[in-house]
C-alpha cells in the first residue's frame, strides 16, 4: 500500500475531511462489494425459472463478474495511486450502481451478464481504491492497522447479510430486487464521497500493465468458457478444444510477458520465495472450493430439500457466519502457532466439511447438515487472513500491498475456476444419468478432496523462507 505523500486537494468545504467518516464511506463502499458476491447466490434458483437458463447460464451470472475482478483488481489498485483515489473509488461508485441498475431491468440471460461484467469492472476499481484511501489517511502504522481491521469486520457483515437478505428479497420481489438494493448506497457513496474525500495519489507508482491484463482477462476468460459450455457441447467439441487451446496459448503468452515486461501486474520474481508461492497456490484452492462449492448451496436447500428461497437463504447462514465469527481470531492464531499449522488446520476442516456435505440427501434432516456448513466455514476462516499474511511476509515491507493484492487476485481466479469446474461436475454426472442431486454430492466430494490434498501441500510446504519465519 502507498503511502499518501502524494498530490493532495482538500474536499469541497476546504478543510481535512473528519477521518472518521471517510473511513465510514470506504467501509460502506466494500461492503456493497461484499454484499453483492453472497447475495447473489440466494437468487440463483429464482434466476434459473424466470430467465429459463440452465446451470451454465448460473454458472455465466456468477463467473462473469468473479472473472472481471480477479482480472482488473490489481489494475485498479495501480490506477488508484497514479490517477487518484478518490477520483476512481467514486467512478467506481458509479459504475456498479450503474451496472445494478442494468442488472435489475435485464430483459434476458445475456444482459444480466452483460450487467454483472460492467459491476466487476466497478468493484475491480472500487474494493482497491477504498483501501488505498484509508492508507492514505491513516499513515500512523497501528492507526492504520485498526482502521483495516474495521473494513474488514465491514467485509465480513457483508458476506453474512448477503444470503439472509438475497432470500428475504427474492422471496417478496423477486431476484431483481438483489440488484436494486445496490442503488441507494450507491448513491449515499456518491454524495459522502465529494463532499468528504480528499484526493490522493502515489506520482512514483508503476504504469499499467496493458499486455499482461488484457491477456489476463482473455486467457482465463476462454478457459472459464470451455469448462463452462463443455458439459452442453461435449468436452469434443471443436468449440471447446479451441477454447482450451487458445487458453494455454494466452496464459503461456501472459507468463512470457510478465518475466519480460518492466511493471508487471504479477512479477515473476515473487514468487521465487517459496512462501509466497505456497500461499497463493492455497489461495486459489480456497477460492476454488468455498466459491465453488457456495456457488450450490441455495441450490441443494431449494432444488434438492424443497426449502424455499427465503428459508434456504437462512439455511445457508451457518457457513458464511462461521466465517465471520472466526475470521478476526485467525490472524492472532497464525501469529502465535504460526502460518503452517492454522492453515494447514483450516483447510483440513474445510477439506471434511466439505466431503460431509457431499452425503447429504434430499431426507437429510437440517440438524444432521448445519452443522457440515459451520465445519466448512470455520475452516476456511482459518485460512484466508493467515494465507495473506504469510504472502505479505514473504516479500519485502515496501511490497505489502502488492503482496496483499496478489493474494486476492489468485483468491478470485480460484473462485471463478470453482464455478466453472464443479458445475462442470454436476453437468458431467447428469448427462451420464445421475440425478442433480448426485450431482451436488460428486462436486462438494471434489472441493472436499481438492481441499484435503492442499492441506498436505501446506502442511509439507507452507514453511520459512529467506524474509519469513512462518
Amino acid at each position: 500500500m502507498t503511502a499518501p505523500e502524494s498530490t493532495m486537494t482538500p474536499g469541497a468545504a476546504g478543510v481535512p475531511p473528519n477521518r472518521t467518516v471517510l473511513l465510514s464511506v470506504a467501509c460502506l463502499g466494500q461492503f456493497m462489494v461484499l454484499l453483492d458476491s453472497t447475495i447473489v447466490g440466494a437468487a440463483l434458483p429464482d434466476m434459473q425459472i424466470r430467465l429459463h437458463t440452465q446451470l451454465s447460464g448460473l454458472q455465466w451470472i456468477v463467473d462473469a463478474y468473479v472473472l472481471l475482478v480477479a482480472m482488473l483488481l490489481l489494475s485498479g489498485g495501480v490506477f488508484a495511486d497514479r490517477f487518484g483515489r478518490r477520483r476512481l473509488f467514486l467512478t467506481g461508485v458509479v459504475v456498479f450502481t450503474a451496472a445494478s441498475v442494468v442488472c435489475s431491468v435485464a430483459p434476458s440471460l445475456g444482459w444480466l451478464i452483460a450487467g454483472r461484467v460492467l459491476q466487476g469492472v466497478g468493484a475491480a476499481a472500487l474494493s482497491p481504491a477504498s483501501l488505498a484511501l484509508i492508507g492514505a489517511a491513516y499513515p500512523v502504522p497501528q492507526e492504520r492497522v485498526r482502521a483495516i481491521g474495521m473494513w474488514a469486520g465491514f467485509s465480513g457483515i457483508g458476506l453474512a447479510a448477503g444470503p439472509l437478505a438475497g432470500g428475504v428479497l427474492v422471496d417478496a420481489f423477486g431476484w431483481p430486487s438483489i440488484f436494486l438494493v445496490n442503488v441507494p448506497i450507491g448513491a449515499v457513496l456518491l454524495v459522502a464521497g465529494l463532499r468528504v474525500l480528499d484526493e490522493s495519489r502515489n506520482p512514483a507508482a508503476p504504469g499499467i500493465d496493458v499486455p499482461g491484463t488484457v491477456l489476463s482477462v482473455l486467457g482465463v476468460g476462454a478457459l472459464t468458457f470451455a469448462l463452462i459450455e463443455g458439459g452442453s457441447r461435449g468436452w469434443t467439441s471443436p468449440v471447446i478444444l479451441g477454447g482450451f487451446a487458445v487458453a494455454v496459448v494466452l496464459l503461456a503468452a501472459f507468463v512470457v510477458v510478465e518475466g519480460r515486461g518492466p511493471a508487471p501486474m504479477l512479477p515473476p520474481r515473487l514468487f521465487r520465495q517459496r512462501l509466497f508461492t505456497v500461499s497463493n497456490t492455497a489461495m486459489v484452492v480456497v477460492g476454488f472450493a468455498l466459491m465453488g462449492s457456495s456457488f450450490f448451496f441455495s441450490q441443494f436447500f431449494v432444488h434438492v430439500q424443497g426449502s424455499s428461497i427465503l428459508r434456504a437463504g437462512v439455511q445457508t447462514l451457518p457457513a458464511t457466519l462461521a466465517m465471520v465469527v472466526v475470521s478476526p481470531y485467525a490472524g492472532r492464531l497464525a501469529a502465535r502457532y504460526g502460518f503452517r499449522i492454522v492453515v494447514t488446520t483450516g483447510l483440513a476442516l474445510a477439506g471434511l466439511g466439505l466431503v460431509a456435505l457431499g452425503f447429504v440427501h434430499a431426507d437429510t434432516g437440517y440438524g444432521n447438515v448445519w452443522w457440515r456448513l459451520a465445519v466448512a466455514g470455520v475452516g476456511f476462516a482459518l485460512t484466508m487472513s493467515p494465507l495473506t499474511g504469510a504472502a505479505i511476509q514473504a516479500v519485502g515491507p515496501q511490497e505489502g500491498g502488492l503482496a496483499s493484492g496478489v493474494s486476492s487476485t489468485t483468491r478470485q481466479i480460484g473462485a471463478v475456476l470453482g464455478v466453472a469446474v464443479l458445475g462442470a461436475v454436476v453437468r458431467t454426472r447428469e448427462s451420464g444419468g445421475a440425478s442433480f442431486e448426485a450431482g451436488l454430492g460428486s462436486a462438494f466430494v471434489v472441493a472436499g478432496v481438492v481441499t484435503l490434498v492442499c492441506a498436505v501441500f501446506t502442511g509439507l510446504w507452507l514453511t520459512r523462507s529467506k524474509s519469513a519465519r512462518g
